[in-house]
């Protein structure tokens, strides 16, 4: 399976600006992204989609490949589809979508992702991990899974699922394993073409989240489950730690 990986750089950040380019310990942010990604045994080949030129000229000035794309994306995924479009190496088989605000991005997590891809009723994958805080159930910025027994996900949901009616004792994650999605997504070239066609739905805008697009519309995701650690920077006060970290490396 040929499997294109794709790395959604878009400039304008709210709450970070400029965030592809911002240095973190002195490389910019994408870089160490497409650096860590490029480590991925499973991806034939590597590319950064962006919409502004500064990103496009950064990354190809360092040896990078990066490809532009319109600035009036909804999401990643219409993203990546106009990158697959324009990317030279194809066909592929499927991409993986890997987000542009990891800079410790782990390279085996992109290869579990792969593999869940590669599984043979697989059309949509994405990643879990299991949840070690009962503070990760109450954050809504943490998206929790429910899944069928063969690891398709039943529903994604802002709220802690499935709620204990029994109130126990001792922290809810030990009692339930529940799982909290990593946002990393592998498609089918062809499923790919097609969900990119669908409008928003009703569950999806009542919870902001699109991956629910997918499942009222029939296509499963399959869920692979990582123990390596994500770090995402949204905010100058990710910013600063991950300077922080690279410092203590």
């Amino acid at each position: 399976m040929r499997i294109l990986g794709i790395i959604p750089a878009r400039y304008a950040s709210t709450r970070l600006p400029g965030k592809p380019l911002v240095d973190i310990g002195g490389r910019s942010m994408v870089m160490r992204v497409y650096d860590q990604a490029r480590k991925a045994s499973g991806l034939a080949d590597l590319v950064v989609a962006t919409d502004d030129q500064r990103v496009l000229d950064h990354v190809l000035a360092q040896g990078g490949s990066a490809v532009m794309t319109s600035a009036h994306h909804a999401s990643g995924t219409d993203r990546c589809w106009e990158a697959v479009e324009r990317a030279a190496g194809g066909p592929y088989d499927a991409v993986v979508n890997i987000q542009g605000d990891e800079p410790f991005l782990v390279p085996a997590q992109v290869d579990e992702l792969c593999a869940a891809i590669g599984h043979p009723t697989a059309s949509i994958a994405t990643l879990a991990q299991v949840v070690q805080d009962d503070r990760d159930l109450d954050d809504p910025g943490e998206v929790l899974i429910t899944t069928d027994h063969a690891m398709n996900a039943l529903y994604f949901s802002r709220a802690p699922i499935p709620f204990l009616r029994d109130a126990g004792t001792g922290p809810r994650h030990s009692r339930f394993r529940f799982l909290k999605h990593v946002g990393l997504y592998a498609y089918r070239a062809e499923v790919l073409a097609r969900i990119v066609q669908l409008p928003p739905s009703t569950l999806e805008l009542a919870e902001s989240l699109e991956q629910l697009r997918w499942l009222e519309n029939g296509f499963p995701v399959r869920i692979g489950i990582t123990g390596h650690p994500s770090f995402c920077v949204d905010t100058p006060a990710d910013l600063e730690e991950a300077r922080r970290l690279v410092g203590a490396l």
